[in-house]
């Protein structure tokens, strides 16, 4: 049995009046695929009182929501420092659930927030589940009793270097010399992803794991930690979002982790800042019997109208001369095909 899936990065619908312009342009290429999976960086609600203290991106539901629809997009991670506030969650899935569209990532409390997104298609079940490592320490984790969202603890060290740690680097022997950042998940929020993981290989045919993180345009030791851990755990695939433009890609034990998917849609950013023609990129991951047969990925981008598009990739040669140098020894293999870009093991 063959199954086509899309992943996508960051959908941010804030300041979107017509609900036909966000996915306009890539509506069929995305109807067309099996199932599709992307962040969703925005509440679906329109909170009474807003403070800068919630960062939240909130979004007319009834507009956001008919975007959703038409969008072609099956299931949605709400794992995010945006979905921020007991109110705007609930609101925001409440809303969800009206139009029919899968979620995971948030809930009524810890088990709900936990529990995976399942879409059913031609005979085979994709299960995702998403965590974000990026939100706030106030009010904004879901508990066993309270709302909120499921993440993944990490945690920061600096480290004072005892030697030169690069060319051209002055030695640790003067005042000044900057320290070297060490990150790493916590191993207790680790050890339940992977039970969660590992709990929903034998229910499903197919599993996303989908992780909020990222502080620049090179992964972290703490998001290495976790892309392997899920895959130790049973997940078929790994996808990053957070930072918003592409992040390199790895292949770990025959399985692809794209560590950064960038933005598919993102109309307006915090203090209004605006995201057109910032770039994404589109995976496509085909499955025969549940087991990854191929995988590429196109870039994308938005126009003036913040209406997506997918890109020529001769109009991206810089993009994937980037992405290219930067998944040094990660073990993926990039090969341009036409306006594709196929992804392989080395």
């Amino acid at each position: 049995m063959t199954l086509r899936l899309i992943l996508a990065g960051d959908v941010n619908l804030m300041n979107v009046t017509d609900a036909t312009t966000p996915f306009r342009r890539v509506a069929a290429e995305l109807h067309a695929a099996d199932a599709v999976f992307a962040n969703l960086e925005c509440c679906l609600h329109l909170p009474s009182r807003r403070s800068h203290a919630t960062e939240g991106f909130f979004v007319d539901p009834q507009i956001g929501g008919e975007a959703l629809r038409l969008s072609g997009i099956r299931a949605v991670g709400i794992a995010n420092n945006v979905n921020y506030g007991a109110e705007n969650i609930a609101a925001s899935i409440k809303r969800l659930d009206q139009i029919g569209l899968a979620h995971t990532g948030a809930g009524a409390n810890l088990a709900a927030a936990r529990a995976p997104a399942i879409i059913a298609r031609n005979g085979l079940r994709i299960a995702a589940v998403q965590r974000s490592s990026v939100y706030w320490p106030t009010n904004h984790e879901a508990a066993p009793d309270s709302p909120g969202i499921a993440v993944m603890r990490g945690h920061t060290a600096y480290q004072v270097p005892i030697g030169r740690v690069a060319p051209g680097m002055p030695p640790p022997n003067r005042p000044g010399v900057p320290p070297i950042v060490v990150t790493w998940a916590d191993a207790a929020y680790l050890d339940e992803f992977s039970k969660d993981i590992a709990a929903l290989r034998p229910q499903a045919d197919i599993v996303v794991a989908s992780c909020h993180w990222g502080l620049g345009r090179e992964p972290l030791q703490y998001m290495t930690d976790i892309a392997h851990a899920a895959i130790d755990a049973g997940a078929d695939v790994v996808m990053g979002h957070g930072p918003h433009y592409p992040l390199p890609i790895e292949v770990y034990n025959g399985r692809p982790i794209f560590y950064g998917l960038g933005n598919l849609t993102f109309s307006t950013s915090h203090i209004g800042r605006k995201h057109a023609g910032w770039i994404g990129m589109l995976v496509d991951v085909t499955f025969e019997r549940g087991a990854v047969a191929g995988c590429h990925f196109r870039f994308v981008r938005s126009d003036e109208a913040s209406s997506s598009y997918v890109c020529r990739l001769a109009d991206e040669t810089e993009t994937l001369a980037d992405l290219t140098a930067r998944r040094n020894k990660l073990g993926a293999a990039l090969k341009p095909e036409g306006d594709r870009v196929q992804v392989m093991a080395q």
